[in-house]
């Protein structure tokens, strides 16, 4: 009995808290946006398909790559994942165009200026009143496809990881990896990351869990496996009982989940099962932070600037207002206001040009309908004589028929009687 009380005394219940983590994160759902990046044609739709099993680029629909494009410019793509009682929302931004100029200067603009975008709108959110509906549209992973070349990082691959590193997390994988031999694939992959640390690229380094075989699962990619090199296909055979993803060529097959074959595995389990909510931490505690701050920074700055020019009295009141809540909320419901009043007045404006054009409308139906009463008059007025001068010319062809057939009549009597004359002999 005192061991049953000492056990009831020791158990108050928090210890549910995770499970009521677990549920509410279940009935929430789950974000995730991955951007895609590489030259046209390294397969980056077809991994997709793969990494998610999930049809996102059909041949209804095809991938970024397979459109024409002249510019470098930035996509995106939306799919609702579920697995058992979890659902995903997944984002798959891409970069059709990337690479494919003859001048690629400056190419990894606009997908700086979306990512820098996206930050913009989640600092937005953060500083409104009302912040219940926060959709988290950061970018949490960038997957850089390399080329299989065997000859290392091109001078646009070093640019552009270097301008990137510092505001998302950088995979770089080499695309196409059945391209080359295990021995090839071994030697690229030591190149490029020799090129990486000599040019100071910051790619996401994969940290270690809690579970000691994944930590050492972990180590093994850090030392042996970097960058993964990948290979994707939508083509399902069956081997050994087995439906498989494989890519078939005449001498053999290469399988997508064999890890002697390629890293796709390593990759899914990495990028999916068990650093998912690691990137998302990384880029809210780091990447998302670092433009945070770069950005209040500046406005702070700017605001010390013009308040130097102005009064002791004027700048401290001007400081009060730049920190205050109220002040704040207060500037947002004047441009709410004037928004308003904006909306208000060209709806109006609006309204006015809708009668406008609707009386306009009006008065063209009357004259139109007008003028086809005058037309009508006249026709029927034209009618009218035309059947008055008919009737005039039948009553005149009617008199003569009549007169006619009466001269006709009486000649007709009056050789009839002459007949019966000759019969009685009065006539000789």
């Amino acid at each position: 009995l005192l061991q049953q009380q000492k056990n009831l005394e020791t158990f108050v219940g928090f210890g549910n808290l995770p499970n009521q983590v677990y549920r509410k994160s279940v009935k929430r759902g789950f974000e995730f946006t991955l951007m895609v990046v590489g030259e046209s044609g390294l397969g980056k739709s077809t991994l997709i398909n793969s990494l998610f099993l999930t049809d996102l680029y059909s041949s209804d629909y095809p991938g970024p790559s397979h459109r024409i494009k002249k510019t470098v410019q930035v996509e995106q793509s939306k799919v609702l994942v579920k697995e058992g009682s979890v659902q995903l929302l997944l984002t798959i931004v891409d970069t059709p165009g990337f690479g494919d100029a003859v001048d690629n200067s400056n190419c990894w603009q606009p997908v700086i200026d979306h990512i820098d975008s996206k930050f913009e709108d989640y600092l937005n959110s953060e500083s409104r009143v009302n912040r219940r509906q926060m959709p988290d549209s950061r970018i949490h992973c960038c997957l850089y496809f390399i080329a299989p070349s065997g000859h290392g990082l091109k001078p646009l691959d070093v640019e552009f990881m270097k301008r990137l590193h510092e505001k998302v997390n950088v995979i770089p994988l080499i695309a196409k990896a059945d391209t080359l031999t295990p021995e090839e694939c071994q030697r690229f992959k030591k190149q490029i990351m020799r090129e990486i640390q000599e040019h100071k690229i910051k790619i996401y380094e994969f940290p270690e869990t809690g579970d000691e075989e994944e930590n050492r699962l972990v180590r093994k990619i850090k030392k042996d496996k970097l960058p993964l090199a990948v290979v994707g296909s939508n083509t399902i055979m069956e081997m050994n009982s087995k439906k498989v993803r494989v890519r078939q060529y005449p001498w053999g097959v290469a399988e997508v989940e064999n890890s002697d074959h390629c890293d796709f595995t390593i990759l899914r389990d990495m990028l999916i099962r068990t650093h998912m909510q690691d990137l998302k931490d990384v880029t809210d505690n780091v990447h998302y932070e670092n433009y945070r701050s770069r950005k209040l920074a500046a406005v702070t700055y700017n605001g010390v600037d013009n308040n130097r020019a102005k009064g002791p009295l004027s700048m401290k009141l001007d400081t009060v207002e730049g920190i205050s809540p109220l002040a704040q909320m207060e500037e947002e419901r004047r441009e709410h206001v004037n928004k308003m009043k904006k909306m208000e007045m060209e709806m109006e404006q609006v309204f006015e040009m809708k009668v406008k054009e609707k009386v306009q409308k009006l008065k063209d139906s009357e004259a139109e309908l007008q003028r086809r009463h005058e037309q009508m008059k006249k026709n029927l007025e034209a009618q009218h004589k035309e059947l008055e001068e008919k009737r005039r010319v039948f009553e005149e062809e009617r008199a003569n028929w009549e007169a006619q057939q009466r001269m006709e009549q009486q000649k007709l009597e009056a050789s009839r009687t002459l007949e019966k004359n000759k019969k009685k002999g009065k006539i000789f």
